[in-house]
Formats: C-alpha cells, structure tokens, sequence
C-alpha cells in the first residue's frame, strides 16, 4: 500500500492537496493582516482606526451560521472556487482604487474589506470541512504540520505583494493578488470528488419553525448579527450625514465596545438556549443542532473559553505588528522580504515540528508545551520596540535595529507554527466528524471572534501604551488558558473513549 501511494502523481496524493488548499486558506488572512495595515498606516489612518479595522474579521466568527447550508449543499469544491473569484474581485477593486485615500477609510471600502472577509470565512468552511473528511484520523499528526506550514505559506506571499508595492505601486501589488486568488479559484476544480451526500437529517424549515416557540435563539441571532453589521454604522453616517451618528462614531465605545458587547451578549443567549429544557427539540437542526450538540457535552464551556484564550496574546500582537514595521521605517521591500525569506522557512519548520511533537507526545502535552514557546514571540517584539527608534519610513534603519527586527519576526513565525500545531489537532480531535464541517467552523469561529476583537482592542493599546509596553502586555495574555488544561484533559480523554 505505501509503494502503490509513493507510485502516484503529486496531483493524486491526499497531501498535495492539504497543501494546496491551505494556501488557499492562509492567503486572504496574509491580505488582511499584513497588507491592510501597512497599506492603511501608509495611508496615514491611525492605530485606533486600523485596530477597528479588524471587527471586520468577526465574518470569521459567526461563519457557523451559513455552515450548516455548506455541509448540506456539499460540494466543496465549487464553494471553494466561488469564494476566491469574488476575493479576486476585491483585490481588484482595491487595484482600480489604490492611489491617495483617505485618512479614514470610507464606506465603501469598509463594504469591500467585509465582503472579502465574509468570502474568506465561506473558503475557510469549505476547506475545513473537504479536508477532515479527506484525512484519516491517524494522518491528522502529518496533516496539520503540511496544512500550517502552507497555510503559512498562503499568508506570507502576502509578502511578495508588499515587495511589488514597493517597487511598482499598490495598483500592481494587488492586481498580483487578483490572479492569484483566480489561478486557485481554477485548480481547486481539479481537487478529488467530494462524496455526494447531504450534510444534515434535519431541514431549515423544520428549524425556523421550531424558532418561533424559542425566542431565545431569535433574540441571540439578531444580538450577533447586529454586532456584526455595527462597524459599518460609522462610515454610513459620516457618507450619508448623519450628525449624531458622525458625532458618536469617535468614541471608542461605539466604535468597538458597542459591537462586541452586542456580540458577547448573543453569545451568551446562545448558550443559555442551547443548555434550556426545550433545546433538545433544536438537535437536529442544520444550523443550531451542532451548537446544542456541542454544548450538551460536559464541560464544553470551559472548552470554549479555553478556544478563545489560547492564542490570545499572539493575537492581541499581531494585527499591530506591521504598522509597528512601517512606524520603525522599514520599506515595503523589506517587510516584505523578511516575511517570504525568513518567516516562511520558520513557519513551515515550526508547524511541522508542532504536528510531529503532537503526534509523539500527544495533544494535550504538545498544547501546553508549545503554548509557552508561542508566547515568547510576544516578548521578542516587545525587545525590539524597546530598542528600535521610530522613523519615517524608507529611511536609514542601523544595522543592530534591522538584525534585532528580523530576529522578532523570525521567533514569531516560528514559535506561532508549534503552537497552532498543537491547537489545531485539539479542535480536530474534539470535532464529531458527523458533523464536521459545521462543529469544526463552530470551533474555529470562536477563535476568530478573540482574535477580531483582540486586533481592534490592541490598536487603542498600541496608541495610548506605545508598541513596546503593549507587546510586553500581550505576552502575559498567553497564559490565562492555562487555568483551563484540566478541563481541556478531560474533554481529550473523552473524545479518546469515543
């Protein structure tokens, strides 16, 4: 069996195609969270702006909502296409409308970065959902460190573009961005058939009947989807001249404690629907029958804080990292050069590493372990904002201050694959593969939600603290998770069981 698999084309293997999809996959959030920052400070748009700029990601967060119609339709493949045609034509967009924008971004760029985070979270779904059917759980190990290292590999050419921009201008650098989104859009087409079966027993009809006698799961609905859509209020109003909603939209409450209270408050309502006496009666529903199967397992809401706390010290850093290279003087060349020559051998390196420790001493070790190498990538960024002047970009930079940058990236890259090595598996691990597409976005959206709200928070820290003080701040956020392993043991130990 192992000479009749080596004996295959690259294009038939199980793992070329992990590889390629989570190319796929890393590629929109390279564009979100390297690209638009640095594009954006270059843009002169303040910290607190492109922090805000990150709720945008929270189309990440509630994916689970149009999961379940994914899992149903199937055919995986075509979603997947779909999705990088239209995030083409954003990057074409931004192409047609690089040159000279606002301080403050506009309505209609805030409608272009939302639809391209909402086709990224609809790619996301449906490459989850194709590759756990794909893989055997005894590949998962393997699996993972392909899909990290690659996944890596998709947000580092983000790299390349910043090069391009540097050389050529914004209009070029995200025309490249175009063709590529449209080159995978077409060979996703040749990927292995998914098999053609519908996702779900139970029917969206029959739910949304089963809504009208439960207004808990309404009210829970338009809470998150309000918190959602709120970021957008800001630029419709100053577009359409709306004074009071001009004269709030300054404040940081409105601007972010507004939309993520909204959206922790529907959260909140979701699990109390999902753990009251009638949700039973919601089980096999399509969209909600995964939150209730989810919540009625011992101990998952302590697994569910653990999924929001675990990364978030590495992402309280990361959506203010680049503007920190910008402010630091460095080119678009050069961040971006470091990125493609030294993040992506260490990142690829890293999650390998990651997924082959995991497979040796298993998740719940390798969760622990390398959640203390990834934290240290916040302190090596805290060093270097310490010691790093700030300058007008494209000046000269020291010698010892490039090194010392460099260095920081390059912990970064590396000790951030070993940790989402390790977090990966556990989701996988705990995820019910009949309902995997659905469980698996359901996981995965709760920490894009942390990760959404800790780039917004992390922009009015990098203001008012400075980058030095804020970084060293994220790193002690690494470790509140760690209150939580004996639950996440236990949960480990009961998926085992299974």
């Amino acid at each position: 069996m192992t000479d009749a698999r080596a004996a295959l084309p690259a294009y038939k293997r199980k793992m070329f195609w992990v590889a390629l999809l989570y190319f796929s996959e890393g590629l929109p959030l390279g564009v979100f969270y390297d690209i638009f920052p640095v594009y954006f400070r270059q843009q002169g748009v303040n910290l607190a702006d492109i922090g805000l700029l990150s709720l945008l990601g929270l189309a990440w967060t509630v994916k689970f909502l149009w999961a379940p119609i994914i899992d149903w339709a199937r055919r995986h493949r075509r979603w997947i296409a779909v999705a990088n045609l239209g995030m083409g034509g954003v990057m074409a967009y931004f192409a047609l409308h690089a040159g000279g924008g606002p301080a403050t971004p506009g309505a209609w760029l805030w409608i272009a970065i939302g639809a391209f985070t909402f086709l990224s979270a609809t790619n996301d779904i449906a490459t989850d959902g194709y590759t756990i059917e794909l893989l055997d759980k005894r590949e998962y190990g393997l699996a993972n460190g392909i899909r990290i290292g690659f996944y890596r590999v998709g947000m580092l050419f983000a790299g390349v573009v910043l090069m391009l921009s540097g050389w050529y201008g914004w209009a070029w650098a995200y025309a490249l961005g175009a063709g590529v989104f449209a080159f995978n859009a077409t060979i996703v087409l040749m990927a292995p058939r998914e098999p053609l079966r519908t996702g779900s027993t139970g029917t969206v009809k029959r739910e949304l009947a089963l809504l009208r006698d439960q207004p808990l799961w309404i009210g829970a609905l338009a809470l998150v989807i309000a918190g959602l859509l709120w970021p957008v209020l800001g630029p419709l109003g100053r577009a359409q001249g709306w004074q009071a909603v001009v004269a709030a939209s300054g404040t940081w409450w409105f601007k972010g404690a507004l939309p993520v209270g909204l959206m922790l408050a529907g959260a909140l309502l979701m699990v109390r629907a999902a753990r009251g006496p009638r949700a039973a009666l919601m089980r096999e529903g399509p969209v909600f029958g995964a939150w209730v199967e989810l919540l009625a397992r011992p101990g998952m809401i302590a697994i569910l804080l653990f999924i929001l706390l675990f990364k978030l010290g590495d992402a309280a850093m990361g959506f203010m990292v680049k503007p920190f290279w910008v402010d630091s003087g460095f080119t678009n060349q050069q961040i971006g050069l470091v990125s493609v020559n030294l993040g992506l051998g260490l990142s690829i390196a890293g999650g390998l590493l990651g997924g082959w420790y995991v497979d040796k001493v298993g998740i719940f070790r390798g969760l622990w372990v390398l959640g203390l190498w990834q934290a240290l990538s916040n302190l090596g960024y805290a060093g270097a904002a310490h010691v790093v002047p700030l300058a007008t970009q494209g000046g000269e930079i020291a010698l010892a201050h490039q090194l010392t940058v460099y260095a920081a990236s390059g912990l970064e890259s590396f000790t951030g694959g070993l940790g989402t090595g390790a977090f990966l598996a556990f989701l996988m691990a705990i995820t019910s593969r009949e309902r995997a597409t659905t469980e698996y976005a359901i996981l995965s959206s709760i920490f894009a939600f942390s990760r959404a709200v800790a780039g917004w928070a992390g922009g009015i820290g990098a203001q008012e603290m400075g980058y030095a003080a804020y970084f060293f701040l994220t790193f002690w956020l690494s470790f509140p998770a760690y209150l939580l392993l004996p639950q996440v043991r236990r949960m480990l130990a009961a998926s085992d069981s299974k």
